[in-house]
């Protein structure tokens, strides 16, 4: 059973909470949900094995043919601090 809890944040926490709930795929209760279960050392619930359906889907590119171009660029912009 859930219980109802009202937070209050400032206008810029709230739209990078915002920004990194979308990121993630939840939404922003759940986010929240989450912080506070890792914070408390609480457990996970168990991910039905729906969440992992379209999980390769890459939209119709080829993202397999030019990983290590892409890693390249990821390691090239943390070397340079960009990330």
């Amino acid at each position: 059973m859930m219980a109802r809890t009202q937070i209050t944040l400032d206008r810029e926490l709230h739209r990078r909470a915002r920004a990194r709930a979308a990121d993630l795929g939840v939404s922003l209760a759940e986010y929240v949900r989450r912080l506070v279960a890792a914070d408390l050392g609480g457990t996970r619930q168990p991910v039905g094995v729906e969440a992992i359906f379209d999980l390769g889907d890459s939209g119709g590119s080829d993202i397999a043919r030019h990983k290590d171009e892409y890693i390249g660029e990821a390691f090239e912009a943390e070397w340079r601090g960009e990330r």
